[in-house]
């Protein structure tokens, strides 16, 4: 049995890596970390309710668990949130970054970290794990400082970049891409969408699967986790509306500029994930592909 911490447990990657451990009680004890009460509708599991920012709290409790691995994916991801507010940023992007390290070195424990596509700066895009970071917000910088915590230090680790994740769980308790402009075309109300960002987005089936791959191969390093084709984020958006047979109509197009948002976003992102599929042995698609996937799994629920 391998004792797997959660952190973030209550989040849309935190459920769904749940629901997928949990298929296998024999092989997982699963301990999940969030802060107030467990949103998960599942009793199957030990739920620890903490605030993972008390160092101390979040250290001792790990100390007793002796977890085999720690999956974190607790962060502050809402990028002008993080341009406002920097302090709550770096307590929760690096600080407790910090700490999952010291406490693994302790425990001896594998520590599964999550980054995003927003390290860089997406002058080129399909980045690979070897292309060197140049973050172009407060987020981005918060999460490469974090990444370096761990890749200066003697754990066995890995990091998964991501981006722009969909799904959708038990309790949500924040919308995303797919279930927000779902719901917006749903109900007849108008959506304007930039058309020069550029992004793959992830399936989050797919984000916890590699999650749960690197823990059961022991994969260190970083990997890259997204689907395979290269969208404008206006596309991602009528793709959405074909794919729900909705109204693409009321999807407006509009530039960057226009939106004046606090943080600056990297226009195009994407992955290669070569390494992902051979070391991890995942099978990675286009959005397409994934969002019938999605839109399937829905139509079961």
């Amino acid at each position: 049995m391998k004792k797997i911490v959660i952190t973030g447990s209550n989040g849309l990657l935190g459920q769904s890596l749940l629901k997928l451990l949990l298929k296998e009680k024999n092989k997982y004890e699963v301990f999940g970390f969030s802060k107030g009460e467990n949103r998960s509708g599942r009793t199957d599991f030990s739920y620890v309710s903490i605030d993972i920012t008390n160092e101390e709290n979040l250290k001792n409790t790990l100390y007793k668990i002796q977890p085999d691995a720690i999956i974190n994916t607790a962060a502050m991801t809402q990028v002008d949130d993080c341009e406002i507010h920097k302090e709550a940023c770096d307590v929760l992007n690096i600080d407790v970054v910090k700490w999952l390290k010291e406490a693994s070195e302790i425990i001896h424990c594998h520590l599964i970290h999550l980054s995003t596509d927003f390290i860089f700066d997406g002058e080129k895009g399909f980045y690979k794990e070897t292309d060197e970071p140049n973050p172009l917000s407060y987020y981005g910088m918060s999460k490469v400082k974090s990444e370096e915590i761990l890749l200066q230090s003697t754990i066995d680790f890995t990091i998964i970049r991501t981006i722009l994740v969909y799904g959708k769980v038990f309790d949500m308790s924040r919308t995303n891409i797919v279930l927000w402009v779902k719901e917006m075309l749903e109900n007849g109300k108008e959506i304007t969408i930039v058309n020069d960002q550029f992004r793959m987005p992830t399936f989050v089936d797919d984000l916890a699967l590699s999650c749960k791959l690197a823990v059961d191969k022991k994969a260190t390093g970083i990997f890259h986790i997204s689907s395979t084709k290269l969208m404008s984020v206006f596309e991602i958006v009528q793709e959405i509306a074909k794919v729900f047979v909705l109204d693409s109509k009321l999807i407006k197009p509009t530039s960057s500029n226009i939106l004046n948002q606090k943080a600056k976003r990297p226009p195009k992102t994407g992955f290669e994930v070569a390494k992902a599929k051979s070391v991890l042995g995942i099978k990675l698609q286009t959005f397409p592909e994934d969002l019938q996937r999605f839109k399937d799994i829905l139509s079961l629920n």
